[in-house]
């Protein structure tokens, strides 16, 4: 009998792909890699001094602390949140369920700056709250570490949970069903079944919680007061230090933001 031939693959137009590839990257290069360079270009201009000198400044140093506390904070909350949040939505029909999504999906649409405006009008002195935290002895939320953790934890509500559903939906429950009728813990079922099924997503969610935690600006300027030594992060530190005429220090916090984006 005959061997059938192999169908052979058909030629893709070089020029075309040539061109399509050299549009691709001249945008990618006006966007992203060249805005990138001219920021360690500026940090390094007058050497590897003043860069240096920088890092070692008080308000910069607190800066950077500020910063991974709100990552610190932020990232294990809703991680623990999406994944439970996760659970309920790809495991149960509910009434409500579509509007529940729905709700999840506010802090992608929603401005940063309104969020941080929705923060003032329940936590400022005429706000909802205010009377619960004038009984509870003056608690400051606004403008002091408080409302910037509430401020980070709303832009990075949905990252681990919406990364989740579309697995936990697709996943096959019959390996946890299993484990559960053979006298397995709910929280062995998770342990064992469910957690190495998501894994991958589950970390995926919280490189992303955090790259948004680390970057955040809108929400966190609102509600900070942007307070030097105070109620600084990095990219609050970015933009007064750039307004006081500090380009040097501006530019130092804005490569170490990168670094860290570029780890993340």
């Amino acid at each position: 009998s005959r061997v059938p031939r192999p169908l052979s693959t058909p030629q893709v137009n070089t020029p075309g792909r040539a061109l399509v590839t050299g549009l691709a990257l001249a945008y990618m290069a006006l966007i992203l890699f060249l805005p990138a360079l001219n920021v360690f270009y500026q940090a390094f201009r007058g050497g590897a001094g003043p860069f240096f000198e920088n890092l070692v400044d008080p308000d910069f140093q607190h800066a950077i602390k500020m910063t991974f506390l709100m990552a610190g904070i932020a990232v294990p909350l809703n991680t623990i949140w999406g994944v439970a949040a996760a659970l309920l939505i790809a495991r149960n029909e509910f009434r409500g369920k579509a509007a529940l999504l729905s709700v999840l999906d506010l802090p992608f649409s929603v401005s940063p700056v309104v969020a941080g405006m929705m923060l003032i009008l329940l936590y400022g002195r005429t706000g909802l709250f205010a009377p619960l935290l004038a009984a509870a002895g003056g608690v400051k939320v606004l403008y002091a570490a408080p409302g910037m953790v509430l401020a980070t934890l709303f832009v990075t509500l949905p990252y681990v949970c919406r990364e989740l559903v579309p697995i936990l939906e697709a996943s096959d429950v019959a390996e946890e069903e299993a484990a559960a009728t053979l006298g397995a813990s709910p929280w062995a079922v998770f342990r064992h079944v469910t957690l190495p099924n998501i894994k991958w997503g589950l970390l995926y969610g919280m490189v992303l919680t955090n790259a948004r935690a680390v970057g955040e600006f809108g929400a966190v300027a609102v509600v900070s007061g942007n307070i030097v030594g105070r109620t600084q992060t990095l990219t609050l530190f970015v933009e007064s230090a750039y307004k006081e005429y500090n380009t040097a220090g501006a530019f130092a916090a804005a490569v170490l933001l990168s670094l860290l984006a570029f780890a993340t």
